[in-house]
This record gives structure tokens, sequence and C-alpha cells, in this order.
């Protein structure tokens, strides 16, 4: 096949024909599956399980609430600031398309072959998202991570990708979260706790019922039986 003759054995080559030839076998039905999945519906499970921990997060009390609606809030900007990193590393690296250096591909989706190949926005997008929900909610994280894991098989499968070009979207994505975490945690925890604070719109960080930690009061100086303070509590 066209690209494994050339420079020796490529393990990157021979693994995207592995994976997408499972396509040339598999029911139409399932490709087409695959290809709506791979493209569209992992990347909305992802939000959908971001709005997930966020419902479970508003009903946690004090910091665990601040700390976990913090990192939600976090891992969009995250995904975001990712996708911006991948821009200029496109450019960069100016891989083509798979299908545009070896034949015998299975192409599942079209309007692909204008762009770069390295690295995958979705894998980037996915595991982003799946590492902030992880800093939130490990339970929900490691589902997340399982999705983002999925989504790399499917764009190796729907043969618009190499399998590297998604190993390195889940280290960007992965990279950028946990690089800048502590320095975004540190300047959206404040404003988390305000909006928490906030009688109108506090809901949006903690359920009815679920109150954020104010600060203790101080002990109130004690009366005697008979009516006069004592002298310890006046020198207080």
């Amino acid at each position: 096949m066209a690209g494994l003759t050339t420079g020796g054995p490529n393990v990157d080559v021979s693994l995207l024909y592995d994976i997408n030839g499972l396509a040339r076998h598999a029911p139409a039905a399932v490709d087409r599956t695959i290809a709506l999945v791979g493209e569209y519906g992992l990347p909305l499970a992802m939000v959908l399980l971001v709005l997930w921990c966020w419902r479970g997060a508003r009903k946690q009390d004090g910091p665990a609430a601040i700390e976990a609606f913090t990192a939600l809030v976090w891992a969009p900007l995250a995904a975001g600031i990712a996708l911006l990193v991948n821009v200029p590393l496109r450019e960069f690296v100016a891989r083509p398309r798979p299908f545009r250096q070896h034949e015998g591909l299975e192409v599942l989706v079209s309007g692909k072959g204008g762009d770069f190949s390295f690295v995958s926005d979705h894998a980037t997008l996915t595991m982003a998202l799946a590492v902030g929900i992880f800093i939130a909610n490990r339970r929900l994280g490691l589902i997340g991570i399982g999705l983002a894991l999925v989504q790399g098989f499917c764009r190796v499968y729907m043969g618009v990708h190499y399998p590297t070009d998604v190993i390195g979207g889940l280290a960007l994505g992965t990279a950028v979260v946990l690089l800048l975490a502590p320095l975004a945690m540190a300047l959206l925890a404040p404003v988390v706790r305000a909006v928490a604070g906030s009688a109108r719109v506090g809901w949006i960080v903690r359920a009815k019922g679920h109150g954020v930690p104010r600060p203790l009061d101080l002990p109130h100086a004690q009366t005697p039986p008979g009516g006069h303070p004592r002298e310890n509590d006046l020198a207080a």
C-alpha cells in the first residue's frame, strides 16, 4: 500500500490502515453511525457530561462546591485555548490528511481535504473537557477520558487522522488544562465565590438549601445572673 514502503516500516501508517480497514468490512449503517458519533456525537456527549457534573457540583457545600464549579468553568476555557494553540501548530507542521497521501482508505466524511491533519481538533477538545471534568469530579472525569479515547479511535476509523494526530491532540488538551490550571483556578475562584454569594445568581453555583461558608460570628459577652457583665468580659 502507498506509504508503507517509503522510509521502512511506519507504525503510524500501519495502524491507520488496520483501524480504518475495519470500515471496509463493517456494514454501511455502522460506518454512518461511527461517522456521526465521531464528528458530532462525542463532542455533544462531553458538553452534556459537563452539565451533568455541574448539576452534582451545585449540591455540594462550602469550598468543595466552589472548587468543583471553578474547575467546570475552566474546562471549556481551557478547551478553547487548546484549540487556539492548535491553529498555528497545524500550520507549522502542515501535515496533509492521510487520504491525500495514502491510497485505499475509507473516508467516511467529506470536506476534510482542505486543512491539515496534525493535531486532531476533536481529540484536543474532548480531552481538554475530560481533564477539566476530572479536576471537578474524578468519577465523571474518568468517563470523559474514556469518551475522549473513543473519539480518537473514531477519527482514525473515519480515515481523517493518523493515530499520532490523535495522540498529539490528547496530549495538547491535557497539557493546556493541567499546566494552566493553578493560575486559572486562582483567578476564577474569587469570581465564582462572588457569584455563589449573590442572592440573584447564586443558584448557578449552589442549589437551594446548599449555602456558601460564612465567617464565624464572634462570641458575645455573657452576662451572669446578677445582670452585670463579668470583669473579664469588659476587659475583652
